[in-house]
């Protein structure tokens, strides 16, 4: 099956390691992105082979059934992190890279994938357009809650 590849990337003024908390390390609950995640409680610290559950909302109890399963993929501490989410029609598949800047800063790259699961060749080559102004739009989206990731990571 065609994937849909999009990636872009943004300059914050905080170090690697502030925005490798932010962005990388999975909380129970995300505030900005109103969306819960129940880690596969494997003792130690999350790393390739994590899996996880991911919600919308904040969560009371356990996720619903069917909701999407994730796992992480790529974990190099703090430059790369790559997770894998499963949804029944479609994979996506995020990478966050981290470089320092020369002024003490962090550029943050975000490369998105989109493999649908499902469908023939004909509906994929009609969806094709669409579907990569979607991922470029997701990825934009991403890349804009950066700066307040690190802000709630911070406070």
């Amino acid at each position: 099956m065609a994937a849909t590849t999009a990636t872009g990337a943004r300059d914050v003024p905080q170090p690697p390691s502030q925005v490798w908390r932010a962005l990388a390390v999975l909380e129970p609950y995300c505030s900005v992105c109103d969306v819960s995640y129940v880690l596969d409680g494997a003792a130690g610290r999350p790393g390739v082979g994590t899996t996880f559950v991911c919600a919308p909302g904040r969560l009371d109890g356990e996720p619903a059934a069917g909701a999407p399963q994730g796992e992480i993929v790529e974990w190099d501490p703090p430059r790369v992190v790559t997770t894998r989410l499963r949804l029944t029609p479609e994979t996506w598949t995020t990478r966050i890279e981290l470089a320092a800047t020369t002024d003490g800063g962090t550029r943050v790259g975000i490369t998105i994938t989109h493999e649908p699961t499902s469908g023939g060749r004909v509906v994929r080559r009609l969806q094709r357009s669409s579907l990569r102004r979607l991922v470029q739009r997701t990825v934009d989206a991403e890349l804009a809650k950066v700066p307040a990731h690190v802000e709630r990571a911070a406070g």
